[in-house]
């Protein structure tokens, strides 16, 4: 049974943090792919502060282009809104028999899990691999049969900083794929 990392995220936009992540948990996990979930609106984020989501998840494809274990997934755009977790890996489980799911997320959503919908339900019937996060603990956690702490490289770049850096037109070379950075300024996004 094939295993699937599932990175959820606004990807408001995608940056080299999280393919350094995904390419990590490739290398030195036992996923055999990892899908970036495009989350069109997050429970806990304003929606008006969302890009628009086709525009989030064509620069994921365009930053995971070539990459063989790497996904783009739009499942969340036909579910009702705003998204939780735990119905989005229902979902999955019941489309995708065959295949064993499992949950990625940094530490800092882990600090902050028991708030979710279903977080006990989550940790019953799914893995939860976690990357560390600067500032952040885990907590009682760590120590959870169903969750899995890496040594994942840590990254301080966001999707925050980024738009910061668009907005006041800064160079942001090196921070996302050139792709991603060429699709960002032929669409003006991230301007105001």
């Amino acid at each position: 049974m094939a295993k699937i990392g599932l990175f959820f995220g606004s990807f408001n936009p995608i940056h080299v943090g999280h393919l350094i992540i995904a390419k990590y948990l490739c290398n030195f996990t036992e996923l055999d792919e990892i899908w970036f979930v495009v989350s069109p609106q997050n429970p806990f984020k304003e929606k008006k502060s969302l890009g628009n989501m086709y525009d989030r998840l064509e620069m994921v494809n365009l930053a995971i282009e070539g990459e063989d274990k790497l996904r783009a997934s739009d499942i969340e755009f036909g579910l009702p809104q705003p998204s939780y977790t735990i119905d989005t890996l229902i979902h999955l489980r019941e489309r995708y028999p065959n295949k064993e799911f499992q949950l990625i997320m940094g530490e800092d959503n882990l600090q902050g899990f028991s708030k979710w919908k279903n977080a006990d339900i989550i940790l019953r019937d799914y893995k939860v691999i976690v990357y560390p996060r600067p500032g952040y603990d885990a907590g009682d956690y760590k120590n959870h049969p169903s969750v899995i702490m890496t040594d994942t490289p840590l990254m301080e770049l966001s999707s925050t900083f980024l738009r910061k850096c668009i907005k006041e037109k800064k160079d942001i070379r090196y921070y996302t794929e050139d792709k991603v950075r060429d699709f960002i300024e032929k669409k003006g996004l991230y301007l105001f």
